[in-house]
């Protein structure tokens, strides 16, 4: 009898000692955010108040989700569905476009949080990689390499120039758009920010306009970077107007998401001339298709949205997710919280 009661005693211990459940969405692996070394991170920061499950399939995570309290790495709507104990949602980006545009997501009471900030620098350098590859002319030079092609100093590329004394205006003054803002003061450039926070300015960004002056400073812009957040109404707010406005001569540069630029607009100001060159990390569709007329510009240095790739930035996300591991396990209040109805 002493040992039925000690055994019932053992398994109503173990049957309370976790009563969350967090479902870490590791499917295809998971990569840098599924390791075995944030495994450990999380399973430490959960304790024994939350139960740690990785879903390394659909399968599983289709079992998974029905009793769920919380989801590392995102749901779709049929989960969601599902999902009738749901009340977080840890994104592995910045960028939660998938829950803007989502209605019943958005009129849920899940609590959605991200990492922004944290690959402000990583995405910061990649901005300003871009602008150099143009500046300087090395998107002409980097593919005469495979020829072994020494060009004569005498044939420079048409245009080659520098950043101090340009003006930048950057179109989402977040954690990444802050980076960029600090980068750019430190070329030398002056910086316009654009943003709907009502952000203090700083030396870096000295002056700051909201989203309804953006045509206003655009025409001073020699660069424009776009790293603001998607959302419905950020969505294609560079469109043939905006592009038309910039000088003759002026840079693109896009490190946050494809739609908030009118593809087509912006191969116009190219064919035209207007712009210099653009550099593109981010495009809509993704991946860019072959054939797709940005393919054939030169002057476009385009690459497969890895801004954010670094291990630094891995580290500082990991962080970020084990951090609000540990919180929503004692029932903390979580950070990085995304306003779900402004989207970011």
């Amino acid at each position: 009898m002493k040992r039925l009661l000690l055994a019932l005693f053992v398994f109503a211990a173990v049957a309370s000692a976790a009563d969350k459940k967090i479902v870490l969405r590791a499917i295809g692996g998971g990569g840098w955010f599924a390791g075995d070394a944030a495994l450990k991170g999380y399973r430490a920061a959960a304790g024994s108040d939350a139960d740690i499950v990785v879903a390394r399939s659909a399968e599983e995570l289709n079992r998974a989700m029905p009793d769920a309290d919380a989801v590392i790495g995102g749901v779709n709507a049929e989960q969601f569905a599902a999902a009738k104990k749901l009340k977080w949602v840890q994104a592995t980006s910045a960028g939660v476009e998938a829950y803007s545009f989502w209605p019943e997501f958005r009129a849920s009471a899940v609590e959605l949080t991200n990492c922004k900030v944290v690959q402000g620098p990583t995405i910061g350098d990649h901005a300003f990689a871009l602008l150099l590859a143009l500046t300087r002319g090395l998107y002409e030079y980097i593919p005469e390499r495979q020829d072994q092609n020494w060009r004569s100093r005498t044939q420079a590329p048409k245009g080659m120039t520098e950043l101090p004394g340009m003006t930048a205006v950057i179109v989402g003054m977040g954690g990444i758009g802050t980076q960029i803002a600090q980068r750019a003061h430190g070329f030398g450039m002056n910086v316009i920010g654009v943003d709907p926070k009502d952000i203090p300015v700083s030396v870096f960004a000295p002056t700051i306009v909201p989203p309804d002056r953006l045509d206003e400073v655009l025409p001073k812009a020699d660069v424009v970077f776009i790293s603001a957040p998607l959302t419905p109404e950020s969505e294609r707010m560079i469109g043939s107007k905006q592009f038309d406005l910039m000088k003759q001569g002026a840079y693109f540069v896009a490190v946050s998401r494809g739609r908030l630029y009118d593809k087509g607009a912006l191969v116009k100001a190219l064919d035209s001339q207007k712009l210099a060159g653009a550099g593109l990390d981010v495009t809509d569709p993704e991946p860019l298709p072959k054939g797709d007329a940005l393919w054939e510009f030169s002057n476009v240095v385009i690459t497969p949205h890895v801004a954010s790739a670094s291990q630094g930035s891995n580290m500082r996300r990991v962080d970020v997710i084990t951090d609000n591991i540990g919180r929503f396990a004692r029932g903390e209040p979580l950070t990085h919280v995304v306003d779900k109805q402004k989207g970011y």
